[in-house]
């Protein structure tokens, strides 16, 4: 059984659906700031497509909680999001069990829309040491919410993830579950002459190696066809900048393809 609800910050249900598989959910009002959107479930440890808004799209997800709490964003958080997200007051939320062939299917498995600092138990989800000045439009979520526009940084379409001139920044990117593969896209900012760009860059994997990827001044993706290996999760790590005058690299997305493990 799923549930959606949308939530008032003071606890207060204002629209709900339930059902077994797939459940949809029209919420005809708009959001005021506090109000949360929750996903439950029966089950854990499975894969779930899930839509906090029409104009975000799905998020392709495992679970690894009963309870899902998704923060609507307002204010500053909001600007790394196209203005069409959670506007107006009409709203298309759904969510629905994976089929074993979408399970099973060879994609990017680093793509989350639906990733949040807050949001616990919801994979894939990423974490850094660093965020420039902590502000929505240089969060590490942006790497991986599927934008990849680089040529310009700051609000939406150009969100990314700055590291505020970190030698160590690091940013690690959890799958929730084992999981095989045997590719990486980089799709480094190329904000040129304001950025500058890593020509080398370290990836640790979980079960202890590591692959040491060179990269070029290039506004194009960067993709590595790494040797296969089956993970939990990996560090993007010791990001050695170009000599370039600009002090500001930056990671506008990071795809990673493969499959579940079985």
């Amino acid at each position: 059984m799923l549930t959606l609800k949308v939530v008032s910050a003071d606890g207060e249900v204002l629209c709900s659906a339930s059902s077994a598989d797939e459940v949809i959910l029209v919420y005809s009002s708009e959001y005021k700031e506090g109000d949360k959107i929750i996903l439950q479930q029966e089950e854990i440890n499975h894969s779930v497509f899930w839509q906090v808004d029409d104009a975000l799209g799905q998020a392709f997800v495992y679970t690894t909680e009963k309870e899902l709490v998704y923060q609507i964003p307002f204010g500053e958080k909001r600007i790394s999001y196209s203005p069409k997200v959670f506007a107006g007051d009409r709203h298309y939320l759904t969510a629905r069990i994976a089929k074993d062939s979408e399970i099973e299917s060879y994609r990017n498995l680093a793509f989350n829309v639906a990733d949040q600092h807050t949001l616990q138990g919801c994979y894939p989800h990423v974490t850094a040491n660093v965020e420039t000045r902590g502000e929505a439009v240089f969060a590490a979520r942006n790497a991986i919410d599927g934008v990849k526009a680089n040529l310009s940084h700051g609000n939406w379409p150009y969100e990314s993830w700055g590291i505020n001139r970190q030698d160590d920044a690091e940013m690690k990117l959890d799958f929730g579950r084992r999981v095989t593969i045997d590719q990486v896209v980089l799709y480094t900012r190329a904000d040129f002459p304001h950025d500058n760009w890593w020509k080398q860059a370290t990836i640790e994997f979980s079960d202890g190696s590591k692959e040491v990827l060179s990269m070029e001044k290039s506004s194009m993706p960067h993709i590595f066809s790494i040797k296969e290996r089956t993970i939990e999760w990996l560090v993007l790590k010791e990001l050695i900048k170009a000599d370039d005058p600009s002090p500001f690299p930056a990671l506008t997305q990071i795809e990673v393809y493969g499959k579940e493990c079985k």
